[in-house]
């Protein structure tokens, strides 16, 4: 594309400038004009740079394409250390449900808000910028042009359940005698679905799969390689900040939804009214409340609402607040994971988790975002698949409180599964089912 070559030629020319022999960090930036910020998928699904991280907010007003890694960091504490050091610097990546994070600096940013688009080309070095400058000059050398998407050509050959319904309900009555007894109050299952295709999936076409049909959702994507990447479509919010102004979110209660509109509204009306659904989101509000102290104030919580996806209908309140300090370690630390992805108390639930679910969720029920010093936001990494060729690993959970019928439960985590695993289904694949 003529307008992505001017762009690059742009860069290219700016780099033949001097740059200091001296460690440093330093950005060069351009408006991108036209369509190329209706492209930024493809632009990404086009290169062969890794790692490469897309992003996309609920609400379309936000969009970014990354790739490279001139610094990569496991914890979110050496996250926060860079970006108190470079407050320009914006790192993108994920968080873990169970282990270290990805966070990385990358070589190249192109993001889309609301409506302004700009190129970032960002420079780093611990000994001389003009080494990296150098570095970056090569680099851009092996960009490649925008090319469509193919639609998602899948044949399923089978599908694994970890655990199979019998054990999942065994687990689950397991849970429901803990809640009994009074060793927590929630905890979230979840089951793993391993899906084996006939060849292997192209994990940005599964992507722009997800994004026309999955709306209301923040849109997520890691390449690690050509190979393998982890992505979903969430529509829960971990915490937007700005400053130090605090939006969360308690994102619990869950019921179908029905392409038949009076159907879809009475459902809402009876999620609005059912006391286990609304007892699962206040534990989940009132622990989010309890995390913030110490380190929020003015915390307020907003009526609750009913956000309507394609596949299930969720109970949502909206919380905000002011940090005492803008620090996303901090953030992360103290709000995950939610009661929403593993329970309550948090220690109890996590280690119900890890006796008795038969695989690591690694990414899933982590999240998905980025940090800066201004402002960062990330989302809770559900309705999520990890992908390694043609192997395919779908997750989904339920929140099991007292009352909790084994049943619902499943068809529940059916529905949320939904989402994603729909995409993978056609006439040829009646396994996916």
């Amino acid at each position: 594309m003529e307008q992505l070559s001017g762009l690059l030629r742009r860069l290219r020319q700016q780099l033949g400038h001097d740059f200091p022999r001296e460690a440093g960090f330093r950005q060069l930036t351009l408006v991108v004009p036209g369509h190329l910020s209706d492209l930024l998928l493809e632009w990404l699904a086009a290169q062969v740079l890794f790692p490469q991280f897309y992003w996309r907010h609920r609400e379309g007003r936000q969009e970014a394409a990354v790739c490279g890694a001139l610094r990569q960091f496991s914890q979110p504490s050496m996250a926060q250390a860079f970006v108190n050091a470079y407050p320009a610097a914006r790192l993108w990546g994920l968080t873990a449900f169970d282990g270290d994070a990805q966070l990385f600096l990358p070589r190249l940013e192109i993001l889309n808000r609301q409506g302004k688009c700009e190129l970032t080309l960002n420079l780093f070095s611990e000994e001389a910028l003009s080494d990296d400058a150098q570095a970056a000059l090569a680099w851009l050398e092996n960009l490649l042009v925008i090319k469509p998407i193919e639609n998602l050509q899948v044949k399923v050959l089978s599908v694994q359940h970890q655990p199979e319904r019998s054990g999942w309900e065994i687990i689950l009555r397991d849970a429901l005698k803990a809640i009994n007894r009074q060793q927590m109050d929630k905890v979230v299952l979840a089951r793993s679905s391993v899906l084996t295709l006939e060849s292997p999936l192209f994990a940005p076409a599964m992507m722009a799969a997800s994004r026309r049909v999955n709306h209301q959702c923040y849109h997520f994507m890691l390449r690690f390689d050509a190979h393998s990447a982890f992505l979903g479509s969430s529509p829960e919010r971990l915490y937007l900040r700005e400053g130090k102004h605090l939006l969360t979110e308690a994102l619990a209660g869950t019921v179908a939804n029905h392409p038949d509109e009076p159907q879809a509204q009475a459902l809402a009306q009876w999620l609005l009214q059912d006391s286990k659904n609304q007892q699962e989101n206040l534990l989940v509000v009132d622990d989010i409340c309890q995390r913030l102290q110490g380190g929020a104030r003015a915390v307020d919580v907003l009526p609750p609402e009913v956000v309507r996806l394609r596949k299930v209908q969720h109970l949502r309140r909206r919380i905000e607040g002011q940090l005492n300090q803008g620090d996303d370690a901090d953030c992360l630390q103290r709000l995950q994971p939610t009661a929403a992805v593993a329970g309550l108390p948090r220690q109890a639930s996590r280690e119900f988790i890890r006796q008795h679910e038969p695989f690591s969720r690694g990414w899933y029920a982590g999240s998905a975002g980025y940090l800066s010093a201004a402002r960062a936001e990330f989302c809770v990494a559900l309705r999520s698949c990890q992908i390694e060729d043609a192997r395919v690993e779908l997750y989904a959970g339920a929140g099991i409180v007292a009352g909790s019928d084994p049943a619902q439960e499943w068809q529940e985590i059916e529905n949320k599964a939904a989402g994603l695993r729909t995409l993978l289904q056609s006439e040829h694949s009646g396994q996916a089912h």
